[in-house]
């Protein structure tokens, strides 16, 4: 009987018919740690032992895992990034990665477009001072008939600026693979990044995590910023120099962050973005609602099912032309 690790703990206790598609495929649940974060490389070494299939979040799969294990066949991510994965371990030791595209790509972008009000319009201090029983007001700035500026116009992008259009806002973008037909049917204008850093009013970060992309937000692009300018992160921790963000708002070069990832999850207690009173934190939950976590869990025990029946699974990595980063 093929044994089923749940690593994406959250989701164990999720009721719906989506149990279903393990219990018809007569699999075996392996027991699950009590840790409510995502497992290190020696927790997965140390726990895995006759497990065929992995249910993952961001756990940390490298080619120590994938070596002490043989006998695993799929890591199937509850999401869309994947890059806590060696895939190029996992290929080598015929170990099928797999994401859910698509899955929540409206979620995320409605979580950045919820997060750039926010910053905007001081939501999250107003109800502070509401509740500490004050009534005083503090001013923010309209997101109306501003500039936005969108790094990555994949799936997520592309959703963002749909709803940038309610707002009537003037969108720049910038993305590697761009896609020409979907911006001029959207209303975006490519933009290098320089550009975009020196021109948007609101810049929203849905980069892919890559070597190439790391740390993208550098302190020479911030430094283009308009004072005015806010920056919003629901992609990747390691898109952006953290140290730089932080050094760049005290600066005055922009007016704010908001972020909803880290370069290391959970971060530390004394992590700057967990106190910085222009910075508002979140704890990687964009992707996350009722209907698009049913939705990703779905996929991901379907991809298990195939594997178990010796079938190739959808939503495989080396199948995806386009992936954002997730939540």
């Amino acid at each position: 009987m093929a044994k089923v690790f749940i690593g994406a703990r959250s989701i164990l206790d999720l009721p719906g018919p989506h149990w279903d598609i393990l219990r018809n495929a007569g699999v075996e649940l392996a027991p699950p740690l009590d840790v409510f974060r995502p497992l290190t490389e020696q927790e997965l070494i140390d726990n895995l032992d006759g497990v065929t299939a992995f249910v993952a979040g961001s756990d940390e799969f490298t080619e120590r895992v994938f070596a002490a294990h043989p006998q695993l066949q799929i890591v199937a991510r509850v999401g869309v990034g994947y890059d806590r994965i060696d895939v190029d371990a996992a290929t080598r030791h015929g170990v099928w990665v797999t994401i859910t595209p698509g899955a929540n790509n409206e979620t995320v972008a409605d979580y950045a477009f919820a997060m750039i009000l926010a910053v905007a319009r001081q939501v999250v201090e107003h109800a502070a001072i509401a509740r500490a029983g004050e009534f005083h007001r503090v001013q923010g700035v309209d997101v109306c008939n501003k500039t936005l500026g969108i790094l990555g116009l994949g799936r997520i992008g592309k959703s963002v600026a749909r709803r940038a259009r309610g707002f009537n806002m003037r969108v720049l973008a910038y993305d590697v693979m761009w896609d020409a037909d979907a911006a001029a049917e959207l209303g975006v204008t490519f933009a290098e990044p320089e550009e975009i850093f020196a021109e948007s009013d609101f810049i929203s970060v849905h980069l892919p995590s890559t070597p190439q992309t790391r740390k993208f937000v550098n302190a020479d692009r911030l430094a283009r910023m308009k004072p005015t300018a806010y920056i919003v992160n629901t992609a990747r921790g390691g898109l952006v120099d953290e140290e730089a963000l932080v050094a760049a708002i005290d600066a005055g070069q922009l007016a704010g962050a908001a972020s909803d990832v880290f370069s290391v999850e959970p971060p530390p207690k004394d992590h700057p973005f967990l106190t910085h009173p222009k910075i508002l934190p979140f704890p990687h939950v964009a992707g996350v609602t009722q209907e698009s976590v049913h939705a990703m869990v779905i996929m991901a025990f379907e991809c298990v099912v195939a594997v178990i029946q010796g079938k190739r699974p959808p939503y495989a990595v080396d199948e995806q032309a386009e992936y954002e980063t997730l939540p």
